[in-house]
């Protein structure tokens, strides 16, 4: 496989790499259900490329790290992550397997999702992923439990970074992002928690973390993961806590008033991960992360606008 956006340097020391699948997405415009045709949008999404043009967007040198069909809507996935001001040079281009598309289906009792992704460049990503390029003096590596459900390579891919840490020094983010249309809970649930227990830093729902282990509080979730050096636990509007080398913290999350809940849980990680890297107290990373997230929630599609205050107000508390 090879890349067609450009060579990274070696030893290119990125804040962030992201590594995971991104589709191509069709939405109805307007809203309607698919069955009525008509005009659509096509756009891109994807958990870990949300997490990095989150994080480019407030100022980190970031990668996203995956695979595209050679097509044009691998073209269109490259070119608008990439815009973003993320590095897409990571990116390799599958000759044979085609870019996976998903299409969104409003109806009057909610929209549901029809994924095409079988056999594509993205489930066709395996632990030779890791051979390309040096990325030493990287500081975070964010993974995502979405990648370990799409194929027995990329599951392999996963596992493979966790236990032998392929980025020399670079700490291992991992966020769980349970997806039931993937796997089924007596699957997903061990694996999920064996993966976890080996990052450095997990976030994970409480929702899905009961869904996946039976979980009700923060504290059990602790419980059953006790590998991480930092765990981050989210309750919805209720807040979030972290469990680390200082004990738990809890942060209340801020009233917002919903539009569209798609890409809040990326964006929260975003706005962690920002923290961690510039080195921001406990919780103020907490507290950007329900800021970024914020943003999300109040847009429609996946990604919102940062507005230009969004570190001052956070950075200057702790």
């Amino acid at each position: 496989m090879t890349s067609v956006f450009g060579t990274a340097s070696s030893g290119a020391g990125y804040d962030v790499v992201c590594v995971g699948e991104s589709m191509a997405l069709v939405v109805p415009d307007p809203p309607r259900p698919l069955c009525e045709g008509g005009t659509t949008r096509l756009d891109v999404a994807g958990a870990e490329s949300n997490v990095a043009m989150n994080l480019a967007a407030l100022g980190l040198r970031v990668a996203w790290q995956s695979r595209v069909g050679a097509d044009p809507l691998g073209e269109l996935l490259t070119a608008r992550i990439g815009a973003t001001g993320v590095d897409v040079s990571l990116v390799e281009v599958d000759p044979i397997a085609p870019t996976g598309v998903f299409f969104k289906d409003p109806g009057p009792g909610g929209t549901t999702v029809h994924y095409y992704r079988r056999g594509s460049a993205a489930a066709a990503m395996d632990r030779s992923l890791w051979r390309t390029p040096d990325l030493t003096g990287s500081t975070v590596l964010h993974l995502s439990g979405i990648t370990a459900a799409l194929s027995e390579g990329c599951a392999d891919m996963v596992s493979y970074a966790l236990a032998e840490r392929p980025v020399s020094g670079a700490m291992i983010s991992f966020d769980v992002n349970y997806r039931p249309a993937l796997w089924p809970v007596r699957t997903a649930g061990p694996v999920l928690a064996g993966l976890a227990d080996q990052a450095d830093l997990v976030l994970v729902g409480l929702d899905e973390a009961a869904t996946l282990w039976g979980t009700r509080h923060p504290d059990e979730v602790r419980e059953r993961l006790p590998g991480p050096g930092t765990l981050v636990v989210k309750d919805g509007s209720v807040g979030a806590t972290s469990y680390g080398p200082g004990g738990s913290t809890f942060e209340p999350a801020p009233v917002v008033e919903v539009v569209e809940p798609v890409g809040a849980g990326d964006a929260f990680a975003a706005g962690y991960l920002y923290g961690l890297v510039r080195d921001l107290p406990e919780r103020a990373r907490l507290r950007l992360g329900h800021r970024v997230a914020a943003v999300a929630l109040r847009a429609v599609g996946d990604l919102g606008e940062l507005p230009p205050d969004t570190l001052v107000h956070v950075a200057t508390r702790t």
